[in-house]
């Protein structure tokens, strides 16, 4: 004999941690979800500060007309020149070291790495591509990567402590 069954079937509860009912699932242990939370968060504070130097060079280039300069010799005086700003045109400086394009260099590299950090972090969370954009956009606007990094740190820390079977692989 068959029994009926009711037109609307019970159903489970979601699992804690997700919308859909599924099971949060990382993409590695917490161990090396921590290890990049903590390599991304050295490199948001680095890539931040290295872009508001970036933007106060622009500001002293465009603005003012100078760069930074170090060592070399005054191209007016003849003077040793130490460390300072000259006329970027014509050149105040001769045969000395141009900080700025350094400056440039550095946070250009800087922001590679930094991208790394991003890649390596929202493929462990398995988060959507979205949150790699914003993650992505914190080295290019200036102070948001302090903001972004303060937001994604606590969110991974929650995530972690909401989902304690989540990052268990092996």
């Amino acid at each position: 004999m068959i029994e009926p069954q009711p037109a609307i079937q019970p159903q489970t509860p979601a699992v804690q941690g997700t919308a859909r009912g599924r099971k949060r699932r990382f993409g590695g242990t917490e161990a090396q979800i921590r290890s990049a939370l903590k390599f991304y968060k050295v490199l948001a504070y680095l890539t931040g500060s290295m872009l508001l130097l970036l933007c106060a060079e622009l500001i002293a280039r465009y603005g003012f007309g100078q760069y930074l300069f170090a060592g070399g010799s005054n191209a007016v005086t003849g003077q040793p020149f130490g460390l300072g700003f000259a006329d970027a045109e014509p050149a105040g400086v001769i045969g000395g070291m141009n900080l700025s394009v350094t400056v440039l260099i550095v946070h250009g590299w800087m922001y590679v790495v930094y991208l790394i950090s991003n890649f390596r972090l929202w493929s462990l969370m398995r988060w959507p591509f979205g949150r790699l954009i914003i993650l992505a956009l914190g080295g290019v606007v200036p102070l948001l990567s302090f903001f972004v990094e303060k937001k994604f740190h606590a969110e991974v820390e929650a995530e972690l402590a909401a989902n304690p079977q989540a990052p268990q692989r092996y």
